[in-house]
């Protein structure tokens, strides 16, 4: 399976995946700290978790990640996850990387599995539309920022 969970020694690719995510989606002010990064993934409370995706032919290449979170459903009175993160670098785009990596999500739970996608990425979107993914009607997401400085 080309699918694995991540370990502390897969940090800096994972930050590396978080930077080249950032810049595919036009994102040129990431700040991103990797001590940061490490304790929320791989310290004693992890907040989040990360798959890794390795193209079949070439084992120990870093080709993609999905980093993801646990999330509950009053409604549904259920677990589900929320995928921050699916990102298959360029090069490797057409092994079936970023079906394994939401599959594997979607083996983790019996609720629901959601994300978003940035308006205008018709590529994502039509990926996504053919998995049987839809876009969630009705809802606006709201954001609280924590004040700067």
């Amino acid at each position: 399976m080309p699918v694995r969970e991540a370990t502390p020694a897969d940090l800096d690719d994972i930050c590396d995946l978080i930077q080249e995510h950032a810049t595919y989606e036009g994102n040129q002010t990431l700040t991103l700290n990797r001590a940061d990064m490490a304790e929320h993934l791989f310290g004693p409370q992890p907040w989040a978790a990360v798959l890794i995706a390795e193209p079949p032919d070439r084992p120990g290449t870093t080709a993609g990640f999905a980093l993801w979170h646990n999330t509950f459903s009053t409604w549904a009175a259920q677990p589900g996850i929320w995928l921050d993160d699916l990102f298959v670098r360029a090069g490797y785009r057409g092994y079936g990387l970023g079906r394994e990596l939401l599959a594997e999500l979607r083996r983790r739970t019996d609720g629901r599995v959601e994300w978003e996608v940035r308006w205008g990425n018709t590529s994502a979107e039509g990926f996504y539309r053919n998995l049987g993914a839809h876009p969630v009607d009705g809802w606006t997401r709201y954001r609280w920022n924590v004040p700067a400085g």
